[in-house]
């Protein structure tokens, strides 16, 4: 029986992938769910991975809950919200890069944190606790403090805390708002995993470096940079590396890529490996995602 135990937050959305002569490929995915996918795949079965969430009560949602348990993914502690259903994205390519198209006014998800107790609840015992910007991004203001307040609580319960920013200026009422809320966020993290290139337009930052110092200020243990196919940088207050990806890897579909190197990397260092294995680890993995067609593929492929 599974002992030690990582929950996620986040949104798990109806992903419709492909688009070839119209044809799309129904799946589910959301960036939260991504990286508990791969830390699913990829830890030992002492280790538990919960998905926290809301769901309605259409065949979608029934169908999201079978999909995570028949993965071995718990669905245990996921609200159920009569008259809501899961949100919905399409991904197309066009020139080379990917774009994204979304339907989630409805989402259940925007209301994971309205029951208090119930949040907490899901938390309890928690090694790690995962969430992301777009966590955040889709609950109303109060429902962000009482989410935080929740994971404040874990934190001091001792539970690590690992944190994307993953930013998504579409989902932010302002830019303000998204960096005050997103900073604010930050500060209560051992772990930040940010994007250099999502940074650098809000935070104003020149380099890798400087993303990382500003996470390293706000007082995270740990900061993991990443700049696409550029090279990732891991930072502490006594250790700073610069991992690059393995040459040749061929981009199919970058989605998940993110998500995917964050799950690579929580795992390694969850196994003990240090800074420069558990970004070699996520580079391979990340590596293998972007040769695939969706956000997910086969966990036999990544181990």
């Amino acid at each position: 029986m599974a002992s030690r135990r990582i929950v996620s937050i986040g949104e798990c959305m109806i992903e419709m992938s492909g688009g070839e002569d119209r044809t799309y490929r129904l799946g589910y995915a959301g960036d939260t769910l991504n990286t508990a996918w791969y830390l699913r795949a990829l830890l030992g079965r002492d280790w538990s991975v919960d998905y926290v969430t809301a769901l309605g009560e259409d065949r979608y949602s029934e169908d999201i809950r079978a999909f995570l348990t028949d993965n071995d993914i718990g669905a245990g502690h996921i609200q159920t919200i009569p008259d809501r259903r899961p949100g919905l994205y399409m991904i197309h390519q066009d020139k080379g890069d990917r774009h994204f198209t979304y339907w989630r006014d409805s989402s259940a998800a925007k209301l994971l944190a309205d029951d208090k107790p119930a949040l907490a609840n899901a938390l309890e015992g928690a090694e790690l606790v995962y969430f992301s910007g777009i966590t955040l991004a889709i609950l109303a203001p109060r429902a962000r403090g009482r989410l935080l307040g929740a994971i404040v609580k874990a934190r001091d319960n001792g539970a690590r805390i690992a944190f994307d920013t993953n930013l998504r200026p579409a989902l932010w009422s302002s830019p303000r708002v998204m960096a005050g809320v997103l900073t604010a966020a930050a500060s209560l993290c051992d772990i930040v995993l940010p994007t250099h290139s999502d940074e650098a337009p809000l935070f104003g930052d020149k380099s890798i470096d400087d993303t990382a110092d500003r996470y390293l200020e706000l007082g995270a243990e740990e900061v993991v940079v990443k700049d696409g196919s550029n090279d990732a940088l891991i930072a502490t207050a006594n250790e700073r590396v610069r991992v690059a990806p393995a040459p040749g890897a061929k981009v199919v579909d970058a989605t998940g890529a993110g998500d995917s190197f964050n799950g690579g990397y929580l795992t390694a260092r969850l196994n003990g490996q240090g800074l420069q294995q558990a970004a070699e680890a996520a580079h391979r993995i990340a590596g293998i995602v972007i040769g695939h067609k969706g956000a997910l593929v086969d966990p036999e492929l990544v181990r």
